[in-house]
């Protein structure tokens, strides 16, 4: 493929990394009679360490070299922000226990697109001149000010839905739906989250040392995900370890112990290495669709936000979660997915206006 930005291709490149995010959690659907920290540790392991470094290395000429090539500061900086990004990766996966696929990702992925866009600026000291002083940054806040918007509607449908049904239909359709402590997780994991970005900005010089050792434009990308994602592997490892001991359920691996006796171990495990997978796929397609969006490069954030928000609800009712709550309470999470979207909408405008 020639160094030609396709800003199409992108697109579709954003929203199957958005359809790899979203369906991620779908297979541990399926892992019977282990722990969390069992399973999200097993899927861990590939989506914080084998795939990064396998298809880096695959797709990137002299990985070793590239990444020593890289200044100490370029090298660190991203498995900073991915110790960071690793709590948030932590907390989403107990969102999604706690409130479900289509209210968990809405309200994280809303989240993590307000402090995703704000939390630059004021770190680089230059919000009031970014957002306040500008046309494009003054649409840019309109469309934050959309976003908590969608996000307090989809919210208060969760909350509607919570009052209105029994413990059993809770149970029936997230089985350990708990509104209260399902969005405190989610505010933290979203802020959390967003870390994600500033890990692949800090990295962004390796990008032209990758390009400069042959590495193709699709490619160049995908050394920064190994520094980021080991940040992640840190911070989760330490704490499904400490889970791990302090619940004594490492057994579980082997099928020993009382909760795991009778798991299907070969299926819990193929189960959770596509989980991991697919969770690592999101990023990749990311890089991807980044290397081709040339000067719309400004959307990339919000596209991969939109998409992953989209395909989250449309699982989320696939698996009847909304099922028992009343029509005007289903109708209002829609209400409240069309505001997220369209504030992604009207982000990547003002993105595009100081372009």
């Amino acid at each position: 493929m020639n160094g030609t930005p396709n800003p199409l291709i992108g697109v579709i490149y954003h929203w199957l990394g958005g359809f790899s995010s979203a369906t991620f959690y779908v297979p541990y659907r399926g892992v019977k009679r282990w722990s969390w920290e069992i399973y999200w540790l097993t899927g861990g392991i590939f989506s914080w360490l084998l795939a990064p470094w396998f298809f880096a290395s695959v797709q990137t000429e002299d990985l070793l070299g590239v990444l020593g090539r890289a200044p100490t500061p370029t090298l660190l900086w991203p498995v900073f922000f991915g110790l960071l990004w690793g709590f948030g990766g932590l907390t989403y996966g107990l969102t999604m226990r706690y409130l479900g696929l289509s209210l968990g990702m809405a309200v994280v992925l809303g989240l993590c697109t307000v402090f995703g866009t704000l939390i630059p600026p004021l770190v680089q000291g230059d919000f009031a001149a970014k957002l306040l002083d500008t046309p494009s940054g003054l649409i840019v806040l309109l469309g934050l000010a959309i976003t908590l918007a969608g996000i307090g509607v989809v919210a208060f449908a969760g909350a509607r839905k919570d009052a209105a049904l029994s413990d059993a239909e809770k149970a029936e359709t997230v089985a350990e739906f708990n509104f209260r402590k399902g969005v405190a997780v989610a505010v933290f994991s979203g802020i959390m989250s967003s870390c994600f970005a500033f890990g692949l900005a800090a990295g962004e010089p390796i990008k032209a040392i990758s390009a400069q050792a042959g590495t193709g434009p699709l490619w160049t990308g995908l050394p920064i995900l190994c520094l980021v994602m080991f940040g992640g592997l840190v911070t989760n490892g330490l704490w499904c370890a400490w889970l791990i001991a302090k619940n004594r359920s490492a057994g579980q691996w082997l099928g020993r112990g009382a909760v795991a006796a009778g798991a299907p171990l070969a299926k819990n495990y193929l189960l959770s290495a596509l989980a991991g997978t697919m969770w690592y796929f999101q990023f990749f397609f990311y890089t991807m669709g980044e290397s081709q969006m040339g000067r719309f490069g400004f959307s990339s954030w919000t596209l991969h936000m939109a998409s992953i928000i989209i395909f989250g609800t449309l699982w989320g009712f696939a698996f009847n979660e909304w099922k028992a709550a009343a029509p005007r309470v289903r109708a209002m999470v829609w209400g409240g997915i069309g505001l997220l979207v369209l504030a992604t909408v009207v982000i990547g405008y003002g993105n595009s206006l100081a372009a």
